[in-house]
């Protein structure tokens, strides 16, 4: 009966290793095929201490620092490139729903989703002084994006979920944070039934595509909007025109709901937990 009991127990043990050992190598070949038709290659990861699980914007310090807000703290976190942790944060408003960062220097602006933005004039300081102002934008808009432009000293943002004007139409528009305000005709308006999405055609046109996040290309002026509910990356010419429509499969972009470049051009994407670890992706892009 002992040796009856020994038998089961290898047995089992056994069974346990070919299985563990059958996913592995099913869990390798996905993934292998998935990055075959991928038009993205990872050249970096880093995972998220658990205090950024909820990651919403993310935006550019240094060589090894990007600045990251999360959407249930007015904090900004300094995460470290190189050791993967906090390395200083600061409090600039009560628990809200914040979506967005964008950065002038040490000047940070940060969006709340009802369109709320929070100038603070150096982040870089353990006590802030802040200043939010209104935009045209509510909270039925969701606002997600926001990008700061050097060449025109201009923010840049697109709503999420509803357009000002049109719901076929999702505009880019610019606001000055000199002048707190922000341009009635948008830079241009993105199409939601443009040919390029026809492969996410929804009922309602506005589902097309829903913008998490924007960065502008450092060198072409380009604009990078990744769409966290689609899992999509559309790229848009300075002019408006789409240039390309690269796919985020999941199984390496969970959520990604903030992007960023560095002066040289290295694109960051950043992936909420959604159940698992919140993520920072370094991605080239074939072109």
């Amino acid at each position: 009966m002992k040796y009856l009991s020994l038998y089961i127990i290898l047995g089992v043990m056994l069974i346990a290793g070919a299985l563990s050992f059958f996913f592995y190598k099913k869990s390798m070949r996905e993934e292998q095929e998935i990055l075959a038709k991928a038009t993205y290659t990872i050249q970096n990861r880093w995972e998220f201490p658990q205090i950024l699980g909820e990651v919403s914007g993310i935006a550019w310090v240094n060589d090894s620092i990007l600045a990251c807000i999360q959407d249930e703290e007015g904090v900004i976190y300094n995460f470290n490139l190189n050791t993967s942790e906090i390395t200083h944060d600061i409090r600039f408003g009560t628990d809200a729903d914040y979506e967005a960062i964008a950065l002038n220097g040490k000047q940070a602006f940060v969006m709340r989703s009802d369109g709320l933005i929070f100038e603070i004039d150096d982040f870089t300081l353990d006590t802030v002084d802040v200043s939010p102002f209104d935009t045209p934008f509510k909270a039925e808009n969701n606002m997600e994006s926001l990008a700061y432009n050097p060449k025109t000293n201009l923010l840049v943002t697109v709503p999420k979920d509803r357009g000002l004007k049109k719901d076929r139409y999702k505009g880019l528009y610019a606001i000055s944070p000199e002048t707190r305000t922000m341009g009635e005709t948008p830079l241009f308006n993105l199409d939601m039934k443009t040919k390029t999405l026809d492969s996410i055609q929804k009922k309602n046109a506005e589902d097309n595509f829903f913008p998490s996040d924007l960065a502008i290309h450092p060198k072409t002026g380009e604009y990078y909007l990744v769409d966290g509910r689609n899992l999509k990356l559309l790229i848009l010419s300075q002019s408006g025109q789409v240039e390309a429509l690269h796919n985020l499969n999941r199984y390496h972009f969970e959520q990604p709901e903030g992007i960023a470049f560095s002066p040289d051009g290295r694109l960051f994407i950043a992936n909420e937990a959604a159940g698992g670890v919140a993520t920072l992706l370094e991605i080239t892009l074939e072109e």
